[in-house]
């Protein structure tokens, strides 16, 4: 899967789709999604133009990569899920279930979430 810089994160990373943020620095911005599967779903992604999480560990600087890392674990207690417990998401390419091509993490918390994968 290709970086297409017109994906929905990109544009909200350039200011042309508003988004409800929650955290920003340097190298990462976090907001909530808009159509949470619990009471807490927010993204974090990075600045960067990285399609998933190997395309992030290759090709991203060790302070982005510090800076995600960090921004996942801060936004985790902006939204009070630290104690409670919560679950981190990463999708990629097609059996992922990834749909937009730019890096995230989905922080999910907020009540019990169950299994984690359905099996079948």
């Amino acid at each position: 899967m290709a970086y297409d810089d017109n994906n929905i994160f990109a544009r909200i990373l350039r200011g042309e789709i508003p988004c409800k943020k929650i955290y920003e620095d340097a190298h990462t911005l976090a907001f909530e999604d808009i159509n949470p599967a619990a009471p807490v779903h927010t993204l974090v992604i990075p600045k960067g133009k990285y399609v998933s999480a190997t395309d992030f560990s290759e090709k991203a600087s060790e302070v982005e990569i510090v800076a995600f890392n960090r921004a996942i674990h801060k936004v985790v207690a902006l939204k009070g899920v630290a104690d409670a417990g919560y679950r981190l998401i990463a999708n990629a390419g097609l059996n992922g279930g990834q749909e937009v091509p730019h890096f995230h993490i989905h922080i999910i918390g907020g009540r019990p979430l169950g299994a984690m994968v359905q099996r079948k």
